[in-house]
């Protein structure tokens, strides 16, 4: 077990293989971490449901976001509800509004690739 493993939730989370949702939840489960994923579609990665709605979800380290900015407005106050202690926003998905609400909350948003952060070791 991973002594510094991250409960992650994966949000946009995908079967189709070529997706960076999808590679980074591959990715996260190579490294040790335990993953939550959410997307539109029921299905599994590696095993793990992909859950849709609003799940009910405890322990989260960090969120990591591939659904764009302008998807992201009705999952606002259900993220700030996990209360993780960051959102990595992807390529794609930065959202400073979103950004701004999160560090009003104490929660760290950060301009990053999930997929980089876990191959150089700073994720």
């Amino acid at each position: 077990m991973n002594t510094n493993a991250k409960k992650t939730v994966v949000f946009g989370a995908t079967e189709k293989s070529g997706r960076y949702a999808n590679l980074a939840a591959h990715s996260l489960l190579r490294h040790g971490h335990e993953i939550e994923l959410i997307g539109l579609k029921e299905g599994k990665v590696d095993g793990h449901p992909i859950q849709t709605g609003y799940p009910t979800l405890s322990d989260i380290d960090t969120v990591t976001m591939y659904v764009g900015p302008q998807n992201q407005p009705p999952l606002y106050d259900y993220i700030k509800r996990l209360k993780p202690r960051r959102v990595i926003f992807n390529p794609g998905a930065e959202n400073p509004e979103f950004e701004q609400q999160l560090q009003a909350e104490g929660i760290e948003p950060i301009e990053a690739c999930t997929l980089v952060m876990l191959s150089i070791g700073t994720y």
